[in-house]
């Protein structure tokens, strides 16, 4: 008999998601869209939705631990420097399984909102301050298939909820 190697599927799917916000009184405005996998691909879609929107890299440092960094899309992280600012050791990408492992998403739908399939808290969440002090942050609903906009205070609201605190990083002054 052979061992299935397939993961679980993660607790929450885009369409569990925007219930759970709906149920937990987390106003949000989904769009749907032909799948962006690059910040630079959807430019163009992005012009047209208010808010900013983000950038996401999920790091692994050599120490094992796990790290979302999640950024305004024009904000310079660079990853040389980083793990200094903040406190992790060397950093890289994460790889593709522990991605859907933690956060139930595949590359090019890397999102904060992924969070909520970590209930263990293994990965560090790592905020920029431009999103952090942004009226509306956009980002993808666990799939790059659609957009999600939420005004700060219902981000901050999905946060609470699940249980996160964000490391609120200012990478524009580390980095200008």
């Amino acid at each position: 008999m052979t061992e299935d190697k397939t993961p679980p599927s993660p607790a929450f799917d885009r369409d569990r998601l925007l219930d759970w916000m709906a149920a937990n009184g987390v106003a949000q405005t989904t769009h749907h869209h032909p799948a962006v996998f690059r910040v630079e691909e959807g430019l163009e879609l992005k012009s047209a939705l208010p808010g900013a929107h983000t950038k996401n890299l999920f790091l692994k440092d050599k120490k094992g631990r796990l790290w979302l960094i999640s950024a305004r899309q024009d904000t310079v992280v660079d990853l040389k420097r980083a793990d200094k600012w903040i406190g992790s050791a060397r950093l890289s990408f994460g790889n593709e399984g522990l991605l859907y492992e933690t956060l139930g998403v595949r590359p090019g739908s890397v999102t904060a909102l992924g969070l909520i399939n970590d209930p263990d808290r293994r990965v560090t969440f790592v905020l920029d301050k431009a999103l952090w002090d942004a009226d509306i942050v956009n980002f993808h609903p666990l799939t790059n298939t659609a957009t999600t906009g939420l005004e700060q205070a219902d981000f901050r609201r999905f946060l609470w909820l699940i249980g996160r605190e964000p490391m609120v990083v200012d990478f524009e002054r580390l980095t200008g």
